[in-house]
């Protein structure tokens, strides 16, 4: 457990850097960062980012996208979410999954992330949920799809697997897919 907490500290003198925040890549590369960690530690990890959002005077300002969160309003607003446990004991699995991811694209998720009108040199995008949102939709998909909107400012995807600067493996499981452009964050 003092593993985490001590990797979780780390995150804040990262991210006030103001290099970090100018989101200047090592090779003008986009600024996506993936912050990993042991799905035991889920809670522990929800529970720093709480607290470093509500933190006042900080050189940075953190924007939150629960992609869980994004995922269950979007099939509410399509009026399918009720229906999801129905459909999939008529259905079957693997039938609900297709058709939630069809509803479920990474557009459709980026269209309904609220965040506000970006802040270069202090704006950082932190994507959580990742776990809870598994298989409905796939992480490096998701960078791919968000990279042109958020070129001018740093993005933490809060990982529960691992990232060999390459291949994302989910709860150090599943392979998540391949991604070439992300840099761990510490």
């Amino acid at each position: 457990m003092g593993m985490i907490k001590q990797e979780l500290d780390r995150i804040k003198d990262r991210i006030s850097d103001p290099s970090f925040l100018a989101n200047k890549g090592l090779s003008n590369e986009v600024g996506i960062h993936v912050f990993c960690y042991d799905p035991k530690d889920e809670i522990v990890v929800q529970d720093y980012i709480r607290r470093l959002k509500t933190e006042a005077n900080t050189p940075y300002r953190i924007i939150e996208c629960d992609l869980y969160e994004i995922f269950l309003s979007l099939l509410e607003d399509k009026r399918v979410l009720r229906s999801v446990p129905g459909l999939e004991d008529k259905r079957g699995k693997d039938y609900l999954l297709s058709q939630l991811q069809k509803i479920a694209t990474p557009e459709a998720l980026l269209a309904r992330m609220d965040y506000p009108p970006h802040v270069k040199g202090q704006d950082v995008l932190f994507m959580t949920g990742i776990g809870k949102i598994h298989p409905f939709m796939r992480s490096h998909k998701m960078l791919d799809s968000m990279q042109h909107l958020f070129e001018d400012i740093p993005i933490v995807m809060f990982y529960p697997g691992s990232f060999n600067g390459q291949t994302l493996n989910l709860f150090n499981e599943f392979l998540d897919g391949h991604y070439y452009r992300a840099f761990n964050l510490l």
